[in-house]
Formats: C-alpha cells, sequence, structure tokens
C-alpha cells in the first residue's frame, strides 16, 4: 500500500473515530439549562435499568441518577437530532460543566442512534469494548436522554460521572 494512500486511510479514520466541536453550533449550557431536566421517557428509564441491572450482575455497584446529567445530556441529543448526526461534538463542555456544577472529577459518555429499543442500545453499547468499558467503570452517577428525530430514529446520550 502507497504511504498516501495508507496516511489517508488513517486520517479518515481518525476523523470518523474523534469527533471535534462544532463551530456552527454551540450548545448551551447555561444555567436555566442546568436546572431544568425534561421528564424522563419510558425507553430512557428502561436502559438506566438495564445498564444497574448489568453493573450489579457483575457486582458492581449500581449508579445514582442525578437530574443535571439529564440536562446536560439532553443538551447534546437535542443537538445530535438537530445537525442529524452522532457524534461526541462539544464533549469538553459537559465535562466541564458537571465538573464545575457537582464536582465532577471524572466524566465519560455513550452516544448511539437508531436503535428502536432500550434493549438493542445496551446490548450494542455491551457488544463494544469501549462503550462497555464506560458502563462498567468507576462512577457514581449517570443519565440517559433519547430523543427522536422527525424520521423517529432515536439519538441517545448516556453521560456518566464520579464524584
Amino acid at each position: 500500500m502507497k504511504f498516501t494512500t495508507y496516511l489517508s486511510m488513517v486520517a479518515l479514520l481518525a476523523m470518523l473515530t474523534f469527533s471535534c466541536a462544532s463551530d456552527d453550533f454551540q450548545e448551551s449550557l447555561d444555567q436555566t439549562v442546568l436546572e431544568k431536566a425534561p421528564p424522563a421517557k419510558e425507553i430512557e428509564l428502561e436502559i438506566l435499568e438495564l445498564i444497574n441491572s448489568y453493573r450489579i450482575s457483575e457486582d458492581l455497584s449500581p449508579l445514582n441518577n442525578l437530574s443535571i446529567i439529564k440536562s446536560v445530556a439532553f443538551t447534546h441529543t437535542d443537538y445530535m437530532v438537530s445537525v442529524n448526526q452522532v457524534s461526541h461534538d462539544n464533549f469538553y463542555k459537559r465535562k466541564t460543566s458537571l465538573v464545575e456544577n457537582v464536582s465532577a472529577t471524572k466524566v465519560t459518555e455513550n452516544v448511539a442512534y437508531a436503535y428502536s429499543s432500550a434493549q438493542s442500545v445496551v446490548n450494542a453499547w455491551l457488544d463494544s469494548p469501549g462503550h462497555r468499558a464506560n458502563i462498567e467503570g468507576d462512577f457514581t452517577d449517570f443519565e440517559i436522554s433519547a430523543e427522536m428525530n422527525s424520521e423517529g430514529k432515536w439519538f441517545f446520550t448516556n453521560i456518566f460521572i464520579k464524584r
């Protein structure tokens, strides 16, 4: 394989693997947003229950729900729906907000798109070593936001923190 072809493939892989912040859209994490978590949807409650059930089956502590995490997750899910693309764009803003507002010492997230049930998205995350590591990680709290786009496809943001 030619070096330039190899380099192009590595660059493409890097672009697909690591998301960058978007200059076109800035997620709003002002105090108003942080104080107003949207009401939980059935699919969100099922995902949280499935994740905690899995953690318990692995002899890990269940995680606590924290509404501020849901508010932060919602801003990102709403962003993904608006740009119609799954991403980790602006993760540093979500992390900084949680560090500043709830004294998080560790923050990570799982995102997903187009799964039609709680079980299918959790299974997909558990089948992925990186996503499973987040689910099994040393965290204390979590939340999820699931929003549907105009085509009826779900977008998901699941954030984990340690306090």
